[in-house]
């Protein structure tokens, strides 16, 4: 009769689906699984099951809800006082939660998408917190490596609960999860999924190493677990490496060269290359690196730019390749800036070179006309006009083959120039 009122009261009939789900809730567990086992044997979408699970759940553990207001709330069904470790004496709350974590584990509803990777990342924290069997740890962890790259950076930040761990974060798991997913067939997770999960990944880094306990070979594995094609950009890798030497001063230089070896220099902005390139933490290798590829980038977008100011000057060329990144608008400003300095430069060079040429010509005119005898007597002039009778074989003609003899034009003419008349002067008028 209750859930009869509880039903009528639930009108309109948006309302319907959450009124049902509370009715559920007042359910004692094996009560619920028997009502769930009879919704799935109606064929039911596995979404709307899910759907009641999370709500059944998040009713009897706060918890999981997500809400951290809801989850201090102290209720008769709420579980969240500090209960002993699995190893310590077991009290009834404590049991009677991990029984609940373990039930709802056992019925989730094997379909990918049915059940949110949120919320199964919080039922696998209170997994681990209260200690339930590594089967279904096994289990919720293989489920959410399914779906891992609808996973937000806060649910994935779990804590260590293992006495062994000296770790603040249970990086371990992740990693575990990280290489769940990439083991997974490319056809299921997708290139765009892979990208997803490479920005979770970098944004997880440097939360995890800021804790000083984190090993090199933790740090390195899981920043490595990604393939290289994952990451179009390396700025977030290069933030969690300098985030891990600035929480581990005593790393050596061989560990700081092995850190840096991960992340690409090719694939770092200009605004993370600056702050690389000014950062004494790094190895000095790593920093000439960063250099190298910039300068490669400079160099390679300014023989685009002016291939491709050809390119509309000629229409006939073939299409070029574009660049790897587009720039900025200050980084193109700075740039044409840049190239209209070079032109400049070009044009002044250009008349100094033409200036200089005029001058060298009128100083050659006067010479011939006031000099002590006129150069085309030595052939100069059919020199200049493509005729024969140069001056050198005018020399090759001359009266023997004396001091000056083989004198080339070049020193014939630093000759007349400073006013001494060669001795075979006369041989050849």
């Amino acid at each position: 009769m209750k859930k009869v009122e509880l039903r009528e009261s639930c009108k309109p009939q948006q309302y319907a689906a959450e009124c049902w789900f509370d009715d559920v809730c007042i359910l004692d567990m094996d009560y619920f699984v028997r009502t769930l086992s009879g919704i799935k044997a109606k064929g039911v979408r596995p979404d709307l099951i899910g759907s009641i699970i999370t709500h059944y759940a998040c009713k009897w553990l706060p918890e999981l809800s997500g809400d951290d207001e809801s989850s201090e709330k102290d209720g008769p069904t709420s579980f969240n006082s500090e209960e002993p470790s699995p190893e310590g004496a077991a009290t009834a709350s404590w049991m009677k939660k991990r029984f609940l974590v373990e039930t709802i584990a056992g019925i989730l509803p094997p379909e990918k998408d049915s059940i949110p990777c949120n919320f199964l990342l919080r039922l696998l924290r209170a997994a681990n917190r209260a200690g339930v069997e590594p089967v279904y740890r096994a289990e919720l962890e293989k489920r959410i490596s399914w779906q891992l790259d609808q996973a937000s950076l806060k649910e994935l930040m779990i804590p260590s609960f293992s006495h062994t761990c000296e770790t603040l974060l249970d990086v371990e798991l992740v990693l575990r999860l990280v290489k769940g997913f990439v083991n997974l067939d490319e056809a299921v997770r997708g290139g765009a999924a892979l990208v997803k999960v490479a920005k979770l990944v970098d944004s997880y880094l440097p939360e995890a190493a800021v804790d000083s306990n984190l090993s090199l070979p933790e740090f390195t594995a899981l920043a490595g677990a990604l393939p290289g094609h994952a990451r179009s950009i390396d700025d977030g890798l290069y933030r969690a490496i300098d985030t891990f030497l600035k929480a581990h001063p005593g790393v050596s230089k061989q560990e700081r060269k092995t850190l840096c070896g991960l992340m690409d220099s090719r694939k770092l902005s200009p605004e993370a290359s600056l702050h690389a390139a000014q950062n004494e933490r790094l190895p000095v290798r790593a920093v000439i690196q960063v250099l190298f590829s910039e300068q490669t980038k400079i160099t390679r977008q300014f023989d685009w730019s002016g291939s491709f100011s050809g390119m509309r000057s000629s229409p006939n060329l073939g299409l070029l390749e574009p660049p790897a990144r587009c720039l900025s608008k200050r980084e193109v400003t700075a740039q044409q800036t840049e190239m209209k300095r070079l032109r400049d430069d070009v044009l002044r060079l250009q008349n100094q070179c033409i200036a200089m040429q005029g001058q060298i010509e009128r100083m050659l005119e006067k010479k011939s006309t006031k000099g002590f005898f006129r150069w085309k007597k030595l052939g100069i002039g059919g020199l200049r006009s493509g005729g024969g009778g140069g001056v050198e074989e005018r020399i090759d003609e001359g009266e023997g083959e004396g001091e000056y003899g083989q004198q080339t034009p070049v020193v014939v003419k630093s000759k007349v120039v400073h006013g001494r008349t060669p001795k075979w002067r006369m041989s050849v008028s």
